[in-house]
């Protein structure tokens, strides 16, 4: 089986949010299990080829409304998949940044789609190689499974079947119409989009034409069916219920290990991190500027500072716990300028125990992990996360809002003995429940420290690896071949 990802972001090249770890490692996990996965991107001019051996393979002209576009294919190969990176004028070869504005992303990335089709075709003619299945990622490659549904009539199209991930439902590509006449796209004229008015929206698109849907968590999947979730799209998922799948994301454990990670200081495991793991917390404490205890409560965060975090919930309660209780904070990440602007006025409030780092830094993010005794992931929405799986990988135990991916992946404390649980959970969308959980959590990591570890034990043995989600992705695709067919 061929599976090609057609994707706006994959690590390590272009990475912005989850979707990006996703494709940068599912592939791998697919063809560990036979499946030939190969990954195709932009190819943004911050993309650094001698970094990652990226070589020129070909070139080829695509026809469009408008003039001919001379196409540039690159190639690498990371972790045995076969990637490709397609540049092209005015769009793809010169950007600093990954994404920029909406009136400038909406054209460039419909005129992706386009060209990834003539980059499909071209594969074929010179290789060989076509794909049995287009598995596209978001609205950036959402027109894709209508450009293959209006080439029906040749074969090699007819036989195609496309796969949509939801990866965000939030974000849609809506309101592109006139670039899409622009562009010289034919009519939409799918039923479901028509009475719905939603002819210009790529996610909408991708719904209504993909032969299978999925979604990033079974959770998340539900979720979006319905209104405070589905973002106007609700209506439209549910004529093609019986087409989606749920399936949790996993990780690269091989990346992400305690016993083998080069950005932390003291490496640790399952079976030593009782001894061993303390080590990360003071080298954490001391890089911060932070007293160095180790009976401190330590809570860290890794994200992006947008409201979907629950950051508006967490600033809040962090102030108030702060002032009551022996915590320390470290937060890293970057966002909206609001909430930036809050967790300096906090760091200002509370310089001896708060720690904000306004920027992104992997190195630092890693150490957060296998630094903080709770991971705080307070997040409004999630379809599924990463960093609640990084954190428990890592030892660090997760507090979560009950929604989407995070109900999936972290069971609630029972309160007790930690017979169950690997965090701790709240459910509703106010500080004050995120106040009363991290206080649930500090108490319990003072007055029961062998319940602690008994979780953490727990947490780092849960599998989080692509093995089982890789055979519920061949799952979905068999399927969407024999509706093809």
């Amino acid at each position: 089986m061929n599976v090609l990802f057609i994707a706006a972001e994959a690590a390590p090249f272009a990475k912005v949010g989850g979707m990006a770890d996703v494709v940068g490692s599912l592939p791998a996990a697919l063809r560990e299990a036979s499946v030939d996965a190969r990954v195709v991107l932009p190819g943004y001019g911050f993309i650094n080829h001698d970094k990652y051996k990226i070589t020129h393979l070909f070139t080829y002209s695509m026809p469009l409304r408008v003039g001919v576009a001379d196409v540039k294919v690159y190639t690498t190969v990371h972790d045995s998949v076969p990637f490709y990176f397609l540049q092209a004028h005015p769009y793809f070869g010169n950007e600093k940044t990954l994404y920029t504005v909406w009136d400038w992303d909406s054209p460039r990335f419909i005129f992706f789609n386009q060209i990834v089709m003539g980059f499909m075709s071209e594969m074929s003619a010179r290789f060989g190689w076509f794909p049995d299945i287009a598995h596209v990622n978001d609205w950036h490659t959402g027109l894709v499974p209508f450009l293959v549904a209006q080439n029906r009539a040749e074969k090699k199209w007819n036989k195609l079947a496309s796969v949509l991930s939801i990866h965000n439902m939030a974000y849609q590509g809506d309101h592109v119409g006139g670039w899409l006449f622009e562009a010289g796209v034919h009519g939409r004229h799918h039923p479901d989009l028509v009475y719905q008015n939603l002819t210009d929206n790529l996610m909408a698109i991708a719904l209504a034409y993909s032969d299978m849907l999925s979604t990033v968590s079974p959770r998340y999947a539900t979720e979006i069916q319905y209104p405070y979730m589905g973002y106007g799209l609700d209506g439209l998922l549910r004529t093609r219920v019986d087409d989606l799948y749920g399936i949790l994301n996993g990780i690269d454990v091989k990346l992400w290990n305690p016993a083998t990670d080069p950005d932390i200081t003291t490496h640790f495991s399952v079976d030593d991190f009782a001894e061993k793991r303390i080590m990360n917390k003071r080298h954490l404490q001391a890089s911060m500027g932070l007293e160095v205890r180790d009976d401190t409560f330590l809570v860290g965060v890794v994200t992006r500072m947008v409201w979907q975090k629950g950051m508006d919930l967490a600033i809040p309660a962090m102030r108030r716990l702060l002032a009551q209780y022996d915590v320390q904070f470290v937060a890293l990440g970057t966002g909206e300028p609001e909430i930036e602007a809050a967790l300096r006025q906090l760091e200002r409030t509370y310089p001896h125990n708060t720690r904000c780092k306004l920027n992104y830094d992997g190195a630092i993010a890693q150490q957060i992990y296998a630094g903080c005794d709770l991971f705080l992931m307070p997040s409004h929405f999630e379809p599924c996360g990463t960093g609640q799986m990084l954190s428990m990988r890592y030892g660090a135990l997760p507090l979560v809002r009950e929604t989407g991916g995070l109900a999936d992946t972290v069971e609630n404390y029972d309160g007790d003995k930690a017979e169950r649980g690997i965090g701790f959970v709240f459910r509703w969308e106010e500080s004050e429940a995120v106040l009363n959980t991290l206080r649930w959590a500090y108490n319990t990591y003072k007055d029961k420290p062998e319940v602690w570890k008994r979780m953490q034990k727990r947490a780092m043995e849960r599998d989080f690896s692509w093995d089982v989600s890789a055979r519920q992705y061949i799952e979905m695709y068999n399927k969407a071949i024999a509706k093809k067919a």
